[in-house]
């Protein structure tokens, strides 16, 4: 009993680390795949389960004290792969062959941009960049899409009230949960969070081409910093 509780407090073998964070991400994709093939639903709501599914993995990550250096390469791995999606039929679930956003691709970047930067020190910032981003954007698109009746328009972009106001709470949540358990400062992460929301839902309301899968993560961990030091 005492050798298995020395194992999950401690760093498991690289193997274990690869082999789990593969299986992941492989069976969230293969359920992309499934619902997708189908019929039953959308094209949209598929990418959201592939872009929350993943995103999640973060989480995973922490747990399994998973390398710097894993982590970005990783990150390099899929931004590849991402790119060749979009002229290749590898992941028709995903991205559509010839699909003009490039927010798949900006998503894998910005794993390795905040785990490069955080992970070794600092990595509640990473997560929170990356959650917010997961669960922000990813539920704000499917309220949008699913319940949005008040559009506006920003810089040429449509988005609707119900969706931004999506991205705001679930932000704020996401953000306040994972500096409250990494902070003693209850006013401090309540501030925090409140700042990265604001941040996160501004940079959303302007998507054009996907970019915002880059600037909200990187912009929310940044933000997380400055408020909390």
């Amino acid at each position: 009993m005492l050798s298995v509780l020395a194992w999950f407090a401690s760093a498991p073998p690289l193997w274990v680390q690869v082999a789990i964070a593969s299986l992941w991400v492989g069976g969230v994709i293969a359920l992309a795949e499934t619902l997708k093939r189908s019929g039953h639903v959308g094209s949209e709501p598929v990418r959201k389960i592939v872009h929350i599914g993943i995103g999640n993995v973060i989480l995973l990550a922490w747990w399994l004290q998973i390398p710097t250096w894993l982590g970005v390469s990783a990150s390099a791995l899929f931004s590849l792969v991402a790119l060749l999606s979009y002229r290749l039929p590898i992941l028709p679930g995903i991205n559509s062959v010839g699909r003009k956003s490039l927010g798949t691709f900006f998503y894998a970047i910005s794993f390795g941009v905040l785990i490069a930067r955080f992970w070794d020190t600092q990595p509640q910032y990473a997560i929170v960049g990356i959650l917010v981003m997961t669960w922000g954007d990813g539920l704000a698109a499917l309220v949008g899409k699913q319940w949005g009746k008040h559009p506006y328009r920003l810089w040429g972009i449509e988005k609707s009230w119900e969706g931004s106001g999506t991205m705001l709470v679930a932000s704020y949540g996401v953000c306040f949960c994972v500096l409250l358990a990494t902070s003693a400062s209850l006013n401090m992460v309540a501030l925090a969070a409140l700042g990265v929301a604001i941040a996160a839902t501004s940079l959303e309301a302007f998507s054009k081409y996907g970019i915002d899968n880059l600037t909200v993560p990187i912009a929310s961990a940044f933000v997380a910093l400055l408020l909390t030091q």
